[in-house]
């Protein structure tokens, strides 16, 4: 059987989209056919689930690096694991930088490619990054693409032929893993939340996501609907700048991590859920895609999106949400409030929300592209 290395920075447990959509693209893979090779976690991550890897039903190769780089080292290891399991294929977790390793791969690998996320757009605006991305355009057979926004911000920093050799591969929603009443009533219930209404983010908690924004628009929204609670799902080095900005506001909860296997319920436990993230530094963070949003409208919760990148492709503006702009708190607030003071709507737009997401996001579609992607000639 033909099998494919998988090689990444961004793979469980760590925590986020990327690593969520790389392993959900393992797990897809025929039986056999796929060995992966990537970093080790921070001893807090894999403290979280020691027992990873093992319940894997493919190899787990890891480094000893906390972050694989194209180095020659990394290149020499790459080619003795995929020799010696047979691997005909490779597939970069995230297009930059790893994809440089595909000129030493070549050799001994019939196909490549590099799967790109929201990050290879800031690569693709600096001029020596730009050059390397446009290196790893030419050596692999295909860089794939989220979206519209994506595949625009990366087609001009690659050659003309590599530009015509972009496909799109987009992220997947588990419809039966997501889903309304998936156990957000334990959660309300164990967080204190019962009988409330509850707008739900989850994400890293970086600048990016805009937490922050939410947190600042809070009053706003307490002033009209005084027994609201806003529920932040996730960890990350903004954590103590949010909880200092939150402080005196009881109405706000913070979690800490949770696994993506276990995150269903705490969007089930939300009545709305709102990320409005921003673009930041000039337009070199931006949010490329956003799965989270999906998992919440297949969970049948509406949608507040910031207007970064390509997040708004995730929502029907108007019909499962709203985009707003996510630098301000102005905007979010109204969004939000527009949702909980008109209960029936929210419940319809979540709704349709869902339907969306079972028509157009699902994981077999996703695994047929990247099928056709590995196997192309």
């Amino acid at each position: 059987m033909p099998r494919t290395l998988i090689i990444t920075n961004d793979f469980p447990p760590k925590a986020g989209g990327i690593e969520s959509f790389v392993h959900e693209m393992a797990l897809r893979r025929p039986e056999g056919s796929v060995v992966v090779y990537c970093s080790s976690p921070s001893p807090r991550e894999a403290a979280a689930d020691p027992d990873f890897d093992l319940r894997q039903p493919f190899p787990v190769v890891r480094d000893a690096a906390r972050v694989l780089l194209p180095t020659r080292r990394v290149a020499a290891r790459a080619r003795t694991i995929a020799e010696l399991e047979g691997c005909d294929s490779v597939l970069y977790g995230a297009a930059a930088p790893l994809g440089l390793l595909a000129p030493s791969l070549g050799e001994v690998v019939r196909r490549q490619v590099a799967v790109s996320h929201g990050h290879e757009a800031w690569w693709a605006a600096l001029p020596g990054s730009r050059q390397a991305l446009r290196r790893i355009g030419d050596s692999v057979d295909t860089v794939t693409y989220l979206g519209d926004y994506t595949r625009s911000r990366l087609a001009g920093a690659l050659s003309p032929g590599a530009a015509a050799r972009m496909r799109r591969l987009a992220p997947g929603v588990d419809t039966d893993l997501f889903r309304p009443g998936c156990g957000g009533g334990e959660v309300r219930r164990r967080l204190g939340l019962e009988g409330r209404p509850v707008v739900v983010c989850v994400s890293r908690l970086v600048p990016r996501k805009g937490q922050d924004t939410l947190i600042r628009a809070w009053p706003r929204v307490l002033a009209e609907v005084p027994d609201a609670a806003l529920l932040v799902v996730g960890d990350g080095p903004h954590r103590a700048r949010l909880l200092a900005a939150a402080r005196g506001m009881d109405s706000v909860v913070f979690t800490g991590s949770v696994r993506h296997d276990r995150l269903p319920p705490y969007l089930d436990a939300g009545d709305v859920f709102a990320m409005p993230c921003r673009t930041r530094r000039g337009g070199l963070e931006v949010e490329g895609l956003g799965i989270v949003y999906l998992e919440a409208s297949a969970v049948g919760l509406p949608v507040v999106a910031g207007d970064s990148g390509g997040a708004p492709d995730t929502v029907a503006d108007g019909e499962t949400g709203y985009v707003v702009d996510g630098s301000l708190p102005g905007p979010a607030a109204r969004a939000v409030l527009r949702l909980l003071r008109d209960p029936e709507h929210a419940v319809k737009m979540g709704a349709r929300g869902r339907e969306r997401v079972a028509r157009e996001w699902t994981w077999k579609s996703a695994a047929e592209r990247l099928d056709a992607l590995l196997a192309a000639p």
